[in-house]
């Protein structure tokens, strides 16, 4: 994980793409009882966090953060993961992977403004709705040339290793950006074309060449 000094490279972006140290080290402190910590099935909020109160005859009582005293299934209760692990980057890392622990984090990581998260494989992308300064020319720069796991999530990231693996397996690639309607396709798609663009540029100097820039973007699919 990258330290303060570190994120530097990216700018004003740095508080929107990771967190900070002083935030992980908080993080890593904070109380935590894996036995008794759960996120719980809500009839109004999905899922809420929750504290084991008492299990009998397959019954679970809880109690919400909000201070609701809930009786449910065994079933309908699901264990939270250890703090450490609020606005992960990557969730497959995660102790306890279900489903309210996605959207847990997903929450805490849009509530933060961080809207790029990575799955496994996959980049998760939620629309800000807003404009937000992580496309900056610094970041690009700072993207260029790094591994997956030396940067943190980003659209930029996707598009880099994609360029990385076409020089190096000298093969087309193709990017497949997907979701519903407004959830940033388009922007996104923009933001790919812009890293391409901004490469072909430096190969010349700073100036944009027709030819090489075509040749570039050639090289992609976008589905």
């Amino acid at each position: 994980m990258s330290s303060d000094a570190e994120m530097a490279v990216f700018g004003v972006a740095a508080p929107f793409l990771r967190k900070s140290e002083k935030e992980r080290i908080e993080d890593q402190n904070k109380p935590f009882d894996a036995k008794t910590s759960v996120f719980v099935a809500h009839p109004k909020e999905s899922f809420v966090k929750s504290t084991i109160q008492s299990r009998e005859g397959g019954k679970v009582t809880v109690k919400t953060e909000k201070g609701e005293t809930l009786t449910v299934k065994e079933d309908q209760i699901f264990s939270m993961n250890p703090p450490k692990y609020d606005k992960i980057e990557d969730m497959a890392m995660m102790t306890h992977l279900h489903e309210p622990g996605v959207l847990y984090n997903l929450k805490e990581r849009y509530a933060a403004w961080m809207i790029y998260t990575y799955s496994g494989l996959f980049c998760v992308t939620i629309n800000p709705y807003k404009w937000l300064p992580v496309y900056n020319p610094e970041v690009v720069a700072a993207y260029r040339g790094k591994k997956r796991q030396e940067a943190p999530p980003h659209i930029f990231s996707i598009s880099d290793s994609a360029y990385q693996f076409m020089l190096t397996d000298r093969e087309n690639q193709s990017i497949l950006i997907t979701g519903e309607s407004g959830a940033g396709k388009t922007v996104n798609t923009k933001r790919v074309i812009q890293y391409f663009a901004t490469i072909a540029a430096s190969k010349h100097e700073g100036t944009v060449s027709a030819t090489h820039s075509t040749a570039v973007m050639g090289q992609f699919m976008f589905i």
